[in-house]
């Protein structure tokens, strides 16, 4: 393992898999922390998430908009910056990598996440709205926007001096997520899907998708308001529209998938693919860990896009909130799990295109070699069983071998581990094979629809691929717009535009590196910024709990009506 991978690694374990031992299972501090933290506001507030969901509807529509008001977009088009952030890769290929990994008990994690989330994203955006400061005009009020707020501001104002390194911390780590988490796996799975399709190279993909970000960018808030409330919607709506019609479809198999689902959730069997598949935690943790990279409960991310809506009552954009992990884990990433469960793809050997540079080709020790193995034996297309280590696919091993894409010549040879190439037995190369592989991320979504939608056709597939390309882009847009405010807090408005360019330059890298990495480095950085914010939430809950109070008694809305 190279010395990046190592670290890497090592990060990813003190992030996503230290903790205390229940039962011989070890529990992630980090799930521990993201489930506590949405549990004690759930019950410091009443179940609001259920009680008050339906007057954040109403809010939503714009029933109660009053223009004079400060900030920079409507309700509306808050929830849909937001949403553009949150419904992105992670409702696509978050959902596949979550029961590729977790197993079909993932999918009902990312429900508690989320429902848990629904209180805990109320809270954080109630207070970046209750601190938000508003700039003066010298400050670039027409382009960069009239108010900022956020996690950084309420750690500071809410707690004090004591505040301080704390908000820096979070600014500094939401940096970092928004280049990795918020645009590097976007472009990474755009540039993956069409690769996998059309045999676009990531170079090319890359390019195309960053140029298309910058030139939204550039215009500051208020053209990423107007992009993202017509992209999210028509977004949304596309992809919603066709999972309903699979479900349809395939109506006899949701029972037995709904109860699939709650039993594994409880009491896993064995995986598709991961050292620890089966086991209850492993479960629970895949399925938190997209759960929170989909609906972005307690990352303090959306508050900062919450922040800019008009409005003078922080509870009534609290309650918009509401909607954002109902509509993008109880809506669409339950359609997407459950395209994927009930056509069968999730654990179905497909024909595959095996090319051994990838990133998604590992090669796994079945057993720990006494010497280092560089070759792998295949005869007849049969991969040694007594080898100590095989080749794999989305971590999965790949039992045979071709040459072709028809799967008639089996391959005879070595598969040359260092240098990452098959040799036949009279000294020709190959940079490629073929075989039967699981699939995973964006590409198993394309495929279940592809399946799904297939008594209308074989053109399913082209549903996620378009839903990719938005998902994917107005998420790196609105995401570009939380790094900019943490850039304007620490360093000025100055620091905006060169932000900004990094910002595009790190779309570019995400399209070129390998999958697995780029998911990894987001979700360490992930997992960086959650602790300040969450520590902040329970600290100022009781703020929260008073502006609460304090506007249901008032009921300001109907003065608005």
């Amino acid at each position: 393992m190279s010395p990046f991978n190592q670290i890497v690694s090592t990060l990813e374990y003190y992030i996503w898999s230290f903790g205390p031992s229940i039962a011989g299972e070890s529990i992630p501090i980090i799930v521990l922390a993201l489930l506590g933290t949405g549990f004690f506001l759930t019950i410091r507030l009443r179940f609001l998430q259920f009680r008050k969901l339906g007057h954040g509807i109403a809010v939503t529509s714009g029933k109660y908009d009053n223009p004079t008001e400060p900030g920079d977009v409507s309700h509306f088009q808050a929830l849909t910056t937001a949403l553009s952030a949150t419904v992105g890769i992670g409702n696509i290929a978050g959902v596949a990598i979550a029961i590729h990994f977790g197993g079909p008990g993932a999918l009902f994690w990312m429900w508690i996440t989320a429902i848990l989330g629904m209180a805990t994203k109320y809270t954080e955006v109630t207070l970046a709205q209750h601190h938000r400061v508003l700039n003066t005009k010298d400050e670039g009020q027409a382009r960069y926007g009239s108010v900022s707020g956020g996690p950084m501001y309420y750690i500071e104002q809410g707690l004090g001096l004591a505040g301080k390194p704390l908000s820096i911390f979070f600014a500094t780590s939401l940096i970092l997520t928004s280049f990795f988490t918020g645009n590097g796996v976007q472009a990474n799975t755009v540039a993956d899907v069409l690769g996998s399709e059309f045999g676009i190279s990531a170079w090319t993909t890359g390019l195309a998708t960053s140029t298309i970000v910058f030139l939204v960018i550039v215009g500051g808030i208020s053209r990423i308001g107007r992009v993202t409330s017509i992209l999210a919607p028509l977004m949304a709506t596309i992809y919603i529209s066709a999972a309903t019609i699979v479900l349809f479809f395939h109506y006899e198999q949701l029972p037995s998938t709904l109860l699939l689902i709650v039993q594994e959730a409880f009491n896993p069997s064995a995986g598709v693919a991961g050292t620890g598949a089966g086991l209850f935690v492993t479960t629970m943790m895949w399925g938190v860990r997209r759960g929170l990279f989909s609906n972005e409960g307690g990352m303090g991310s959306a508050p900062i896009a919450h922040s800019a809506a008009k409005t003078d009552e922080p509870v009534s954009e609290g309650v918009v909130a509401l909607l954002e992990p109902f509509i993008d884990t109880i809506v669409i990433c339950s359609m997407t799990g459950l395209v994927i469960l009930t056509t069968g793809v999730w654990n179905e050997p497909v024909p595959t295109h095996l090319k051994l540079s990838s990133g998604d080709i590992t090669f796994q020790e079945r057993i720990s070699p006494e010497t280092t193995v560089s070759k792998i034996q295949v005869l007849n297309g049969k991969p040694d069983t007594t080898s100590a280590i095989q080749l794999a696919w989305h971590d999965v091993v790949v039992d045979h071998f071709f040459l072709d894409p028809n799967h008639s010549q089996p391959f005879t040879g070595v598969i040359e581990i260092e240098k990452r190439r098959a040799v036949t037995a009279d000294g020709q190369t190959y940079e490629q094979l073929y075989g039967l592989a699981v699939e995973n991320g964006a590409p198993l979504t394309a495929l279940a629809f592809q399946k799904g939608l297939s008594p209308l056709g074989s053109w399913g597939h082209y549903v996620v691929i378009i839903s990719v390309l938005l998902f994917a882009i107005s998420t790196a847009i609105s995401w570009s717009y939380y790094g900019d405010r943490c850039a304007n807090y620490l360093f000025g408005i100055k620091a905006v535009l060169p932000y900004k360019i990094l910002f595009v330059f790190m779309h570019f890298l995400g399209a070129i590196f390998a999958l697995s990495t780029v998911w990894t480095l987001g979700d360490i950085a992930l997992g960086l910024v959650v602790f300040p914010n969450l520590i902040a939430l329970i600290l100022l809950s009781g703020t929260v709990r008073k502006l609460t109070k304090s506007y249901f008694e008032r009921k300001p809305w109907l003065n608005h009506s």
